[in-house]
């Protein structure tokens, strides 16, 4: 049923979308040779992961900027094709166990493999020792919906126990939240935000595969070992300790806690927070270390209107050398996010041999630290380069397709602003059908850098081909996709497989968002975000400012 849904939909959009287009695009020569030469160095192990702090970010900055310097891509920071980013790295070393006590009894939960935890404070020993253990639902507070699951309750001091996603995801019910689109309250950040900004010393979140989207394996590789975070001089309030229990662990805290059902409790409105009647005690030794990472930032400048700009993103960073699987411990990160820088460098070469060049300026953003929480992005929207309101959009590549071309364009975020028009046009011309995220419940639209351009106003484009292969159908591709997420994603098994990777997918795309960017760049109008979107307010704030 679900794919007919989408069928459906997606011929809508093809037959309703009609093309504003005014300029003539030209056919540009973006190739899989050029694809798998980058590729190729890129997810090397030579390349040690791309994680930033480490000599991986050495030779992977300093690649990017001899790439652009070849094209003939100017810099994009005055003379430099670097932003330095402030980072302080944290390497915490968890205590054995998590130790909780209730009415005699004491309960032992071994670390990695039941419960994860981490600190974000720059202290070298944090911990929470007998804190009290809350359960508070979702952990969310979101006046709109009416909805509050700290009401009443003085968590200072405490531990909050919350639920991974948010109450509509499996619900049923459209109207709860965004019913199976998962909004921005169920995301692990947001939870941990709130959970500060009420005072708690720790927050525990429940780990379920289906409503997080990825499995436990990547709670451990991604919430262990060294973690960066921006260097701010002044920090807001952090959770002493912060982390996520397997929902095994979690059933046998409830029952301890004599609560049942705890997961169909908390969706209801109705619901309120509750002291489980236990106390938790683990900590976390901190190595730390301060340093400058750097985004990557190139542009090609505009002829007519160079003080307007569309932003390309995509983050050159992965996970570096990790805990080995299956003998391996580089993880190379080849389809997270060897493919989108790639198709970025093509993309930017492109540009700089078009013989007459776009009138708006186009900004060729590599960030750094994704993967560590979308910090330089963030870094980026609270330090432009380039104003908000006179930067026209954003264009994102993160994970673009190694099968092979697509029959689809999956737009994540569809409906929030009229780039999706300029999308369609492209695929329509591709011979392709535009579809939403078919699987809105893991939060994609929050887990890319489009969300801190997003953050601050400005319209943003994430899409790719994802959902349905043109030679082999929709089964093939979503083989591909779960295989991908339980073997691969965040695993040392992400690597390029040249045998086995067919790049015309991403040659696809990639022409497809230069053909986008294109478009924009030789424009006067700048697209909006669609009534209802949460980011519109912001951006016709700023966009008022620039008009006086």
């Amino acid at each position: 049923m679900k794919n007919i849904t989408l069928g459906l939909f997606a011929i809508l959009v093809l037959v309703g979308c009609q093309s504003q287009e005014t300029t003539e695009i030209p056919e540009v020569n973006i190739d899989t040779l050029t694809m798998d030469r980058h590729l190729s160095i890129l997810a090397s192990d030579d390349f040690m992961g791309r994680k930033p702090f480490t000599e991986g970010e050495e030779k992977t900055i300093y690649y990017l900027e001899s790439e652009l310097k070849t094209m003939g891509v100017k810099p994009g920071n005055g003379d430099s094709y670097f932003q330095e980013v402030p980072l302080v790295e944290i390497t915490g070393t968890q205590s054995d166990v998590m130790t909780v006590k209730g009415s005699g009894n004491t309960l032992e939960f071994e670390t990695g493999n039941s419960v994860v935890v981490y600190t974000e404070r720059v202290e070298e020993d944090v911990s929470i020792k007998d804190s009290e253990l809350v359960y508070a639902g979702f952990g969310i507070v979101a006046p709109e919906y009416g909805w509050n699951d700290y009401e009443g309750l003085d968590v200072k001091g405490k531990t909050v126990v919350v639920l991974v996603n948010d109450p509509g995801f499996g619900s049923g019910d459209s109207t709860l939240f965004k019913g199976d689109q998962m909004t921005y309250y169920g995301r692990w950040t947001y939870k941990y935000e709130e959970a500060a900004r009420q005072g708690a010393a720790g927050v525990l979140i429940v780990h379920e595969t289906v409503p997080a989207g990825y499995p436990w394996l990547v709670v451990e590789s991604s919430w262990t070992g060294a973690k960066l975070n921006l260097d701010d001089a002044n920090p807001p309030y952090k959770c002493a300790i912060q982390g996520w229990i397997t929902r095994n662990t979690a059933v046998a805290l409830f029952r301890e806690a004599g609560i049942k059902d705890y997961s169909d409790l908390a969706k209801s409105k109705d619901f309120k927070p509750v002291s489980m009647g236990l106390t938790a005690s683990v900590g976390v030794k901190n190595a730390i270390k301060k340093d400058m990472s750097r985004n990557v930032i190139g542009m090609v400048e505009g002829t007519e209107r160079p003080d307007e700009y569309i932003i390309y993103s995509a983050h050159w960073d992965h996970l570096g050398v990790g805990a080995p699987i299956d003998g391996d411990s580089i993880y190379n990160g080849a389809h997270d996010n060897a493919t989108g820088i790639t198709g970025m460098l093509g993309i930017a070469e492109a540009f700089a041999k078009l013989e007459t060049k776009p009138e708006r300026s186009v900004v060729f953003l590599f960030v750094t630290a994704e993967e560590q929480g979308l910090l330089g992005s963030a870094y980026y929207g609270q330090n432009p380069i380039f104003p908000p309101n006179q930067t026209v959009a954003n264009i994102n590549m993160d994970g673009l397709p190694a099968y092979g071309e697509m029959k689809d364009l999956t737009i994540t975020g569809y409906g929030q602003s009229e780039l999706d028009k300029y999308a369609a046009a492209e695929a329509k011309k591709q011979g392709r059908y535009v579809i939403p995220d078919p699987d809105p419940g893991k939060g994609y639209f929050f887990r890319s850098d489009h969300f801190n351009f997003a953050k601050v106003g400005i319209p943003a484009l994430y899409a790719s081909g994802s959902f349905e292969s043109m030679e082999k159908g929709v089964e093939f591709t979503d083989k591909k996709t779960q295989e991908y997420l339980a073997i691969r994603y965040h695993q040392p098994q992400d690597n390029y497989i040249p045998e086995e990777w067919d790049l015309k997918g991403i040659v696809q795309d990639a022409k497809l968002l230069f053909n986008v960017g294109y478009r924009i760049a030789n424009e006067t109008y700048f697209p909006q975000w669609n009534e209802g979107s949460e980011f519109k307010a912001k951006r016709d704030a700023d966009m008022s400012l620039r008009k006086r």
